[in-house]
């Protein structure tokens, strides 16, 4: 959508939210397969197949974030070591917007951080939904 303004057009910018979204996939998916378009029948598929592999990164880089804090926690590794705490910035950086949301709702419990069990359990249930609601939908 864009603006009208005297001699120009402007891109207006729209914050999005992650409910929103998925409300406009699951409203797209059973006009997919109902309107018998193999194309866009593929390319939703697609989109759930990136959308899993998404998830498994998202796995993969939590408990390794998970098992780094251990290592850290414990002296295990060099903390002086530069390439460790390239490691240790990157794994914060990717999975601390993940973990925040649920840190403000989980209450203080000393040296136990709950948040990356919260988010691999919500992880589970949103690719469990994908799998088992979504993508059968598609394949019929």
């Amino acid at each position: 959508m864009t603006e009208h303004s005297p001699g120009k057009l402007r891109p207006r910018i729209v914050k999005h939210d992650g409910a929103g979204q998925s409300v406009v996939l699951a409203r797209l998916v059973p006009n997919v397969y109902m309107s018998g378009d193999k194309e866009l029948e593929t390319g939703m598929i697609a989109v759930i197949g990136t959308l899993n592999f998404i998830i498994n990164i998202a796995w993969f880089l939590i408990i390794a974030s998970a098992i780094f804090s251990w290592l850290y926690a414990f002296n295990v590794i060099n903390v002086n070591n530069q390439a460790i705490n390239m490691i240790g910035r990157s794994l914060y950086q990717l999975t601390e917007p993940l973990y925040r949301p649920i840190r403000r709702f989980l209450p203080d419990m000393g040296g136990v951080d709950l948040s990356p069990l919260v988010v691999l359990v919500i992880l589970y249930f949103i690719q469990l939904f994908l799998n088992t609601t979504i993508a059968p939908a598609l394949i019929r």
